[in-house]
């Protein structure tokens, strides 16, 4: 048992008043029960002069009395705090679990990567501070080329395992500092934090070069590459929304055009706006 203290007591009452209440009644009945029985069949000598000036209790009397009472409150103190205890444990287990949804509604489920609604936060965020020392921030958008045959070849099953292994390679190749989400499908970002141009088409080839070997899965080997679109932040994208927009425009230019990485220029907005 935790070392008991007067204040551990008072919360545990605090916390548990309906039940506090009924154990104190419980402790008041068993003990007047007690005396009734003893009055009743002449358990105490003491009930026979409770109308004498003096009165005389045994040492057994008085030891049994006091057992009685000690009991009681000991069993009411042990009570408060094994709920306590309870309290604790509860308030634990919900905050895990807390946490545990909190990372299922931030997270793709499939790769363990971040999902949708928590690329948009991070967007969000970094639109709201761009950087102050002549870097900006750079959001790739990229889209798997040669998936959509495995998954039609070889089944839902083999292309989840492809997804999990690029997630890997994703992983392995980015900074610690970037953030790599699962948008959907066979679609992935990269949200790359205080970059400039030449730095950030290094770092988007090396996401490029991450799939240069085939991906073995489903007993196959399967060649798998991307297409990249980038737009960098605050210069492509005053919001969320236009960066976004911007990086989906430059992906799909480079889809086009058969190119792995492409950065977001002004006349694609034409094509935004066609779209």
């Amino acid at each position: 048992m935790d070392s008991f203290t007067p204040r551990m007591l008072t919360k545990a009452i605090a916390r548990n008043p309906r039940t506090s209440v009924q154990d104190a009644l419980l402790m008041f009945v068993l003990m007047l029960a007690a005396l009734l029985l003893a009055l009743q069949y002449d358990l105490f000598y003491f009930m026979e002069s409770l109308s004498e000036e003096q009165l005389q209790i045994s040492i057994a009397e008085a030891i049994f009395l006091t057992t009685l009472l000690i009991a009681c409150l000991f069993a009411f103190v042990l009570r408060r705090l094994n709920e306590q205890r309870s309290d604790a444990s509860l308030r634990s287990v919900a905050e895990v679990e807390l946490r545990h949804l909190t990372a299922l509604a931030v997270q793709d489920p499939l790769t363990g990567l971040l999902n949708r609604r928590a690329l948009m936060e991070a967007l969000t965020a970094a639109v709201k501070a761009p950087p102050t020392d002549s870097t900006e921030h750079a959001l790739y958008l990229m889209d798997l080329n040669g998936f959509k045959s495995v998954n039609d070849a070889y089944g839902h099953t083999v292309g989840d395992q492809v997804l999990e292994i690029v997630a890997d390679r994703f992983r392995s190749a980015s900074r610690p500092s970037d953030l790599i989400a699962r948008i959907g499908g066979d679609e992935f970002a990269v949200l790359a934090y205080h970059v400039t141009r030449e730095s950030a088409r290094t770092i988007g080839m090396r996401f490029v070069q991450s799939l240069t070997a085939p991906i073995r899965a489903g007993k196959h080997t399967h060649e798998i590459g991307m297409a990249a679109g980038v737009a960098l932040i605050p210069e492509d994208g005053g919001t969320p929304e236009d960066a976004l927009r911007n990086a989906d425009a430059a992906m799909y230019r480079a889809k086009a055009m058969g190119k792995e990485l492409v950065f977001f220029a002004s006349d694609m907005e034409a094509q935004i706006r066609i779209a």
